[in-house]
């Protein structure tokens, strides 16, 4: 099957396609195209002459595989292939299922010849073990599901019928999400079918069995609780309150143990919240945004778009997928929706609204934290309006056209 090349990820690994001596980890929310990317790496490692023996590729998830459990046995699975010469390529999908796979993987990363690839469940891959075990020995690559571009992109690669008007294909993606698979699938109500069976995967392999949650009842109601108020400001305290009040007695310990697993499993992202005069972090106080909105649509029949959030969670997906570390700032009463800060250590500042126009009021407060902010680095109003509004040298600036173009900030 041709599958459809992720270029923002790829153009990040191909560097270290053959680096023997960093394991390359790719993480992401299940289902979100790591298998995918892999896939498409080795396929271009063929592109460019590298012999099929040479290639290593095992989805440990397939039936062939399911003896595979233990650390000897993926050793013995790996050394059948030591004999090819130069630069073996070793892609391991869903590696959580060997147990003790760290040793095994810095073994042959320590011999020298091996560019390895791993995937598997981010909430044991990016838990101690491997921190602990392999630190300074691999680079993690995060995924994530598919942004506007490429979601648009993706459905005219498969021949899919695009909205020949923006808005509503901007729409069409808030409603359907990002999730690669769902692109292929016509039916809205299949799409979130499908989405609603990753979140039931993602609890059953990820999170119940790892951490032995015996309450699911009380479990889902704290997933639901935070998948239904993402891009609000709140605190660990704050949800234990909202939820006695409804009727669920919490402690404040299991509503954080909960929280920690939904983001390990990347189901949700924390957005800490900064002050910008005194350049600290507010502790206790976050936001919480989804991996993918279909998380939320595909648990919630109506299909009315709270745009503030939404526009909110679309923006700060696309940020961290092109590798800005994202925080909320506050400048004494103002608030500015996303302070990113690059790898290059310059800053933006980012307004996110439905639209400016037509309402001074509304134009007046979304500017007016920037406005506040006295360096001079970049600052952008980003709006759904078509029709762009100058003031003061910041930036007014159309989502959708701004993610199509693929631009940074």
């Amino acid at each position: 099957m041709k599958l459809y090349k992720r270029e923002n990820y790829l153009k990040k690994i191909r560097g270290f396609y053959d680096t023997d001596d960093i394991i390359k980890v790719i993480t992401g929310v299940r289902r979100c195209g790591k298998s995918s990317l892999m896939q498409t790496i080795a396929g271009e490692l063929r592109e460019r002459g590298i012999p099929e023996t040479n290639i290593i590729y095992f989805d440990l998830d397939k039936r062939g595989y399911k003896n595979i459990k233990t650390a000897d046995a993926l050793e013995k699975l790996i050394e059948q292939y030591s004999p090819a010469e130069g630069i073996k390529y070793l892609f391991i999908d869903e590696i959580q299922n060997v147990v003790g796979f760290e040793e095994v993987i810095n073994g042959f990363r320590t011999d020298g010849g091996w560019s390895i690839f791993i995937t598997g469940s981010n909430s044991y891959l990016l838990s101690g073990e491997l921190v602990t075990k392999l630190t300074g020995r691999y680079l993690e690559f995060e995924m994530f599901p598919l942004d506007f571009k490429e979601y648009e992109d993706m459905k005219r690669f498969y021949g899919k019928n695009i909205d020949p008007n923006p808005a509503a294909e901007l729409n069409n993606y808030i409603i359907e999400g990002g999730f690669p698979r769902a692109v292929q699938i016509d039916d809205l109500a299949d799409k979130r079918r499908y989405v609603q069976g990753v979140v039931n995967e993602i609890f059953e392999k990820d999170i119940r069995k790892r951490l032995k949650i015996k309450n699911k009842e009380t479990f889902e109601t704290v997933r639901r609780y935070i998948i239904n108020n993402f891009g609000a400001t709140t605190s660990i305290n704050n949800i234990r309150d909202e939820l006695k009040k409804g009727g669920t007695p919490i402690t404040a310990a299991t509503v954080s143990k909960y929280v920690k697993a939904l983001v390990d499993a990347k189901i949700i992202y924390e957005c800490p919240r900064f002050d910008m005069k005194s350049k600290k972090s507010l502790h206790g106080e976050k936001k919480y945004y989804l991996a993918d909105l279909g998380f939320y649509f595909s648990e919630n029949t109506d299909n009315r778009i709270n745009y503030g959030p939404v526009l909110e969670n679309i923006v700060y997906v696309y940020a961290k997928a092109l590798d800005y570390s994202v925080s909320v700032g506050r400048i004494g009463k103002l608030e500015c929706d996303f302070i990113l800060r690059g790898n290059d250590f310059n800053y933006s500042y980012i307004q996110v609204a439905y639209s400016i126009l037509g309402s001074k009021e509304t134009e007046d407060r979304e500017y007016r934290a920037l406005e506040a902010i006295k360096d001079n680095y970049p600052k952008y109003v980003m709006t759904t309006d078509i029709l762009i509004q100058h003031r003061n040298g910041i930036y007014h600036i159309n989502i959708a056209d701004f993610m199509r173009r693929g631009e940074r900030f």
